[in-house]
């Protein structure tokens, strides 16, 4: 066999053109010199172009939440409202293809959700960061971190807690799932609870982890803490016997509210049916309104006592003008008044004593349209309250050039004019004090308040003389308090339906003050439709009335101005007043 020498192979042998190599070598010198460039006009020229396209895709601005406000009962001592830590379950939708069926079935149970709504979550696995579920208790937050299941995460979050539940539901509120206030004091005040965020710009991995702080922290400012007027134990008493009222009653509906006489402090303010502000799913429908606040009514008899007052301001009667209302009928302008009973001749007193409409028809013709019409303006009535409450409802009086007689007449007993529950019992504490209306709050009083005299100091103590006889034996016996002077009015409206006024829906009401001797609370209740056969305003409503003063007056601690057995017994017996 022939041996083959390789470095005697012709192809080996071949002598390569001088010129190609160079052209080899300066390619690859062209090569290293266009890679230094680039390098160069990287790290060089296009430094802060290259850090802010980086930036863009790394770094971000973390809001730092402050901790909103906690809400407080009058005392200081009962928390209304609070924040509680939670956490916000999230993912990155192309991470949890690793996640099997039974670890998403796991996690669904605990977060009350199917897993088909989980996964519909992470339909898109071009996004990096999906909410599954926000506001998740700690306890359940921290059973789902020990399952690990792949490309879930957590942040932490803020919670508003309401410990009085749906007592206090109307008052305080609540917010939404970004802590912001969206009804009730939580609105009203939700710029200074909320305080202010703070914020740190850091460099975050694609896991959503800091990797690096780029620039200083700005520290939150957390949100003040609020002292309410409304007292809790007040609000409690109020509920209870509300809600007693209306399933004794069969009511639709019912509202209350007590007012300190001498502060104008709201102490409570109750409304049926009522809600959990805890439960979201609780917060919807009907059950949301405020109705002592935003729901308007004709108050019926409870408003004689403003139009006594007037006709005894400008002089047009005394306390000794009498009225023949003769058998209970009156024809007027082409319309029959009726009164409940036959009343004969009363004085003013009795006119509120008996609830006449007859008298308080004969009492308008001494008074003109443009005189009514201003004192009910000067009352409040037609205007919104001065509260800083949202959803305050102004009511409506029309305006006087447009009444005839006939309105002029029904105006003056309740008919023809809409008022809210807080509007009449702000109202009255003209009569409880000296004939000047306190400016109410909801907030905890810390200086004198400011009031509008609207009834000179006489009236409104000839008018608190009459309505302490209005709640006594001859008039609403139920509202009477053991140990305690009260006054007050009943009334009894019967609700417009499809136009026309019905004989089978009322709305009935009481409004008082106690004690006589020197008033401390003014406190308005009202049920509507109540359907277990007793409607007027002091058999159904009176009780109601009873009630709150009484635990009102104890828990205040305000002595009793009347001798016990002085007292008439609370009882159905006799004739009970509108």
């Amino acid at each position: 066999m022939k041996r083959v020498r390789f470095y005697n192979s012709p192809v080996l042998n071949v002598q390569m053109p001088l010129w190609r190599s160079r052209l080899v070598l300066i390619l690859l010198m062209l090569g290293f010199v266009a890679l230094l460039v680039k390098t160069m006009y990287l790290q060089g020229l296009s430094t802060e172009f290259l850090q802010r396209q980086g930036e863009r895709r790394y770094e971000r601005t973390l809001v730092l939440p402050a901790t909103r406000g906690k809400i407080f009962d009058h005392s200081g001592s009962v928390v209304l409202a609070s924040s509680v830590p939670v956490r916000a379950i999230w993912a990155i939708p192309e991470d949890t293809r690793a996640a099997t069926e039974a670890q998403l079935a796991a996690l669904g149970k605990l977060l009350d959700l199917s897993v088909k709504d989980i996964k519909s979550r992470l339909v898109d696995e071009e996004k990096n960061f999906v909410y599954i579920k926000r506001q998740v208790p700690m306890d359940i937050a921290d059973e789902i971190r020990k399952m690990k299941i792949p490309g879930f995460h957590q942040q932490m979050e803020m919670r508003r807690y309401y410990p009085e539940s749906n007592i206090a539901a109307h008052v305080v509120g609540f917010t939404n799932i970004e802590d912001q206030g969206i009804e009730g004091v939580e609105l009203a005040f939700n710029s200074e609870l909320s305080g202010k965020p703070g914020s740190r710009r850091v460099i975050k991995d694609r896991l959503g982890r800091v990797v690096e702080d780029v620039q200083a922290i700005v520290p939150p400012v957390n949100g003040q803490d609020l002292n309410l007027s409304i007292d809790s134990g007040l609000q409690f008493d109020t509920y209870t016997a509300l809600k007693k009222a209306m399933v004794d009653n069969k009511a639709k509906a019912a509202a209350g509210i007590v007012l300190d006489a001498r502060t104008g402090e709201i102490l409570a303010l109750v409304n049926l049916p009522t809600y959990n502000p805890n439960d979201r799913d609780d917060r919807k429908g009907p059950v949301l309104r405020n109705r002592a606040l935003t729901d308007t009514f004709e108050p019926g008899s409870i408003m004689k006592p403003f139009t006594v007052a007037l006709a005894l301001d400008i002089k047009r009667i005394t306390t000794s003008t009498l009225f023949e209302t003769g058998n209970g009928q009156y024809r007027y302008q082409g319309s029959t008044i009726s009164d409940v009973s036959r009343n004969g001749t009363l004085n003013v007193a009795g006119i509120l004593r008996r609830s006449s409409n007859i008298g308080m028809t004969m009492l308008s013709e001494k008074l003109t349209s443009q005189e009514m019409w201003t004192k009910f303006t000067e009352l409040g009535f037609g205007r919104a309250p001065q509260a800083n409450f949202p959803g305050m409802a102004s009511g409506r009086v029309r305006p006087w050039e447009r009444w005839r007689p006939i309105e002029r007449a029904t105006m003056a007993y309740g008919y023809g004019l809409s008022v809210s529950l807080l509007q009449i019992a702000h109202a009255y504490t003209a009569f409880a004090r000296n004939g000047d209306m306190v400016s109410l709050t909801l907030l905890k009083r810390e200086s004198k308040p400011t009031s509008v005299q609207v009834y000179t100091p006489e009236v409104a103590g000839q008018v608190r003389s009459m309505l302490e006889a209005a709640a006594g034996p001859d008039g609403a016996k139920l509202a009477q308090v053991q140990g305690y002077r009260v006054a007050g009015k009943s009334g009894t409206a019967r609700k417009i339906v499809d136009g026309k006024y019905s004989t089978s829906q009322y709305r009935s009401s009481f409004v008082g003050f106690a004690p006589v001797s020197n008033p401390r609370i003014v406190v308005a209740v009202t049920l509507d439709e109540p359907q277990a056969g007793a409607y007027y305003g002091g058999r159904v409503a009176a009780p109601i009335f009873a009630s709150v003063v009484a635990s009102s007056l104890r828990r205040l601690g305000v002595q009793p101005d009347a001798p016990i057995e002085s007292l008439v017994a609370a009882g159905p017996k006799g004739e009970v007043r509108q």
